[in-house]
């Protein structure tokens, strides 16, 4: 019997010593995975002016018109609805698509020339049907990085979306965000909406601009509070202050999410705009240096003497020489302000408007021409196409 306790004794020492061993292992390798963000942490940008070294760039390819259910009619503009009923689910115009790719390659080209880091997402066939327990649909695109993806700081966060079109666009930025990711940049995905019907308010009446500004007016958007949902593009950053506003594609909760997610080190401010259409604030109100924002003269500011009574400069852009009969078949012709700071004295500008090239130039900011009238058909400027990953600077407040 005593030889059998020993021996039984020993076993239990034994096992207890291999997994005090396993157990210091385990702690060895959870050590390194918490390990502190290395210093060559790929990504870290703060605000919308810092010197650009690496953006990703969006992909025109593929690129087909969302279906056309009840959130795209309300972020469209009726003389475009036959289109979309007509051509939802399949690919935009070919040759238009074509001239698109091509003048987004010369943009990432210019842009390598300036010394800047270029990175693009995957390619996908976005013409797939897919189907969850609450809709189906079609894809759309990965051309505009900034609606989806929000950096802030050393972080990542990818957007919910708001359009059924849009559920699945982040497969196409996965590849490189697992990079950044392993580089120790921290990433996040905001909780995916269901876009269930509550979501949206299927009786949303909108026939004219008055209809829309009335409505706005009221805050009154096309999304609901079902459930949190935002564009990335909704939000632009200004170090320890992040501005935001309500819009067709982004609600109070998804605004609330990101609040309690940045506290305490950010101060996320909600803005608004006499604006008939909101959906994304980036032709409306673009902060191009410290203290330096344009403004949209049509869509005024709501809350403009914040900026003001901070010192800021408040700029109104001339208006857009686009012509009348340019296709824009998801923005307007303001994005002509939606434009790409590669530091505070460069700013990347569309080739042909040649108003707002001499307005940055009376303000000593040397423009960078480049020609993407075809890209802006799909809905973006410079800045909706890009997503700046590395801005060399460090975090600040300008506005204690």
């Amino acid at each position: 019997k005593l030889r059998g306790v020993f021996t039984g004794w020993v076993q239990r020492t034994f096992q207890s010593t291999q997994a005090a061993a396993a157990s210091q292992n385990t702690c060895a390798a959870d050590d390194k995975a918490t390990s502190p963000v290395p210093k060559d942490c790929l990504v870290c940008s703060y605000n919308e002016w810092d010197p650009l070294e690496e953006v990703i760039v969006g992909r025109a390819e593929n690129a087909c018109v969302p279906p056309f259910s009840v959130e795209v009619k309300a972020n469209t503009y009726e003389k475009y609805w036959g289109f979309y009923q007509k051509f939802g689910g399949q690919s935009f115009p070919k040759d238009h698509l074509k001239k698109a790719i091509a003048e987004i390659e010369e943009m990432c080209n210019i842009l390598k020339g300036e010394g800047v880091i270029v990175k693009r997402p995957d390619p996908i066939d976005w013409s797939v049907k897919y189907k969850t327990p609450d809709f189906e649909s079609t894809g759309m695109y990965a051309a505009m990085p900034r609606d989806i993806l929000l950096v802030v700081g050393n972080e990542i966060i990818e957007a919910p979306m708001a359009w059924r079109a849009r559920f699945f666009e982040y497969r196409a930025y996965r590849r490189l965000i697992k990079d950044y990711f392993n580089s120790g940049a921290k990433w996040t995905t905001a909780p995916k909406p269901t876009m269930a019907d509550e979501l949206y308010d299927q009786n949303y009446p909108i026939h004219s601009v008055e209809d829309r500004h009335k409505l706005a007016a009221q805050g009154k958007f096309v999304t609901t509070e079902f459930e949190p949902c935002f564009d990335a593009a909704d939000f632009i950053r200004a170090g320890r202050d992040i501005f935001v506003q309500r819009s067709q594609v982004t609600n109070y909760m998804g605004i609330e999410w990101m609040r309690r997610h940045l506290a305490p080190d950010y101060r996320v401010h909600i803005i608004s705009f006499k604006d008939p259409n909101p959906m994304h604030i980036d032709a409306t109100f673009n902060i191009i240096g410290p203290g330096l924002v344009l403004s949209n003269p049509d869509r005024p500011c709501h809350q403009i003497e914040l900026f003001k009574k901070a010192g800021w400069t408040v700029i109104q852009p001339p208006v857009p020489l686009i012509p009348d009969d340019h296709p824009l078949w998801m923005s307007s012709k303001w994005l002509s302000m939606n434009v790409l700071m590669l530091d505070e004295k460069r700013v990347m500008v569309d080739a042909n408007e040649t108003s707002i090239q001499k307005m940055f130039e009376k303000l000593g900011i040397s423009t960078i021409k480049v020609n993407i009238r075809h890209a802006n058909s799909l809905g973006g400027g410079f800045h909706c196409w890009t997503c700046d990953i590395r801005r060399r600077g460090t975090l600040q407040s300008y506005f204690d």
